[in-house]
Parts: structure tokens; C-alpha cells; sequence
């Protein structure tokens, strides 16, 4: 004890404070990259995610301004808020990245995402199917005398609520586009 009567880790502004600082709460986050549309920056991007051990939930990439050679990438990636940071910070870092926003911090942003379900049944198990997929807004975009493919466009949840029902119907095969987000307002 010292001539203070100051004990170990009393006061967050304390040099004796050895209380660690780092969360241990991981949360999910949509990140929107924008990059210079060259060869090799997806490569880049990725890289950092796979070189550090950072999970991508969702990623897509499209050009976004065909005269200004730019190109979105959405991430959708977990992480302690530390390792969210740490995230944000290296891709900022890399050459051919022009911005880096946080969808999730930054403010409301409409995320979608598009699903085709392909789902295989006859009788009662078909009809109620397509009951489900009215209920969902899903559209049929082919249909066999054995099964049915439906198109979803929602948030992720939505898609993940839609497969769940499906399953006992008969669902065989799904395939995802990965969230699409942008923040809202001006």
C-alpha cells in the first residue's frame, strides 16, 4: 500500500489499474469497402481476413461506378469490439481502399439479401410449400412436377426463418447472393 492509501486497480485513471479493458461480447457488423476496381484487391482484402484468423459471415462485390473504376465490397464479419476496430483499421490501411464505413455503428442501413431454395415434395408437403411461400413473398421462378425453386429477397433472418420451414418440406438446396447494405437517409 502506498503513502497515498491508493489500491491496485481503485480507479480507471489509475496507474496501478491492471484490469483488463478488452470485451469478451462478440458482435456481428456489416462493413461497406470502397475500392479502387483493380486486379488483385479482393485478394487483399480477403487476405487480411484470412491472415489474422477474422471469420467473413456474408461478403459481395460489385462495381459501383464504372467511370471512376470503383468497386463495393459488404463484409458481414464477428468479432469482439476490439477485433471490429483492429478490422477497421486494417483495411483503411490497404492501398486501393478508398473508404471504409461500419454500417452497423454509423447509423440505420437497409440490408437484403437474395435466396433461391429449391424444394423437392408432392402432395400435401407441395402445397403447403407454396402456402408458406405466400405467407413469405417468396416467387416461384421454376417449378417441376417433384419441386418447387423459390426466390426470397429479405434480411438475413428472414431468408434463415424460410430455410428452417422448408427443411421438413423438403429442401435439397440453397443458394445465397450475401447481404447487400446501405446506411439510410442522406
Amino acid at each position: 500500500m502506498s503513502a497515498l492509501k491508493i489500491k491496485k486497480g481503485s480507479s480507471k485513471h489509475s496507474a496501478y489499474n491492471l484490469r483488463p479493458t478488452f470485451s469478451d461480447v462478440t458482435e456481428t457488423h456489416t462493413i461497406a469497402v470502397l475500392v479502387e476496381n483493380e486486379p488483385g484487391v479482393l485478394a487483399r482484402v480477403i487476405g487480411l481476413f484470412s491472415g489474422r484468423g477474422y471469420n467473413i459471415d456474408s461478403l459481395t462485390v460489385a462495381e459501383v461506378d464504372h467511370e471512376g473504376h470503383l468497386s463495393r465490397i459488404t463484409i458481414v464479419t464477428s468479432g469482439t469490439p476490439q477485433v471490429i476496430e483492429q478490422i477497421k483499421a486494417q483495411l483503411g490501411r490497404i492501398v486501393s481502399v478508398r473508404e471504409v464505413h461500419d454500417l452497423t455503428v454509423e447509423g440505420r442501413s437497409v440490408e437484403r439479401e437474395l435466396a433461391l431454395l429449391k424444394v423437392k415434395g408432392t402432395g400435401d408437403k407441395r402445397v403447403e410449400a407454396l402456402r408458406l411461400a405466400d405467407i413469405f413473398r417468396a416467387n416461384v421462378v421454376d417449378s417441376t412436377l417433384e419441386s418447387f425453386v423459390f426466390q426470397l429477397t429479405g434480411t438475413p433472418d428472414k431468408i434463415d426463418a424460410f430455410a428452417d420451414l422448408m427443411r421438413p418440406l423438403g429442401l435439397i438446396e440453397v443458394a445465397r447472393t450475401g447481404v447487400a447494405a446501405l446506411a439510410r437517409g442522406a
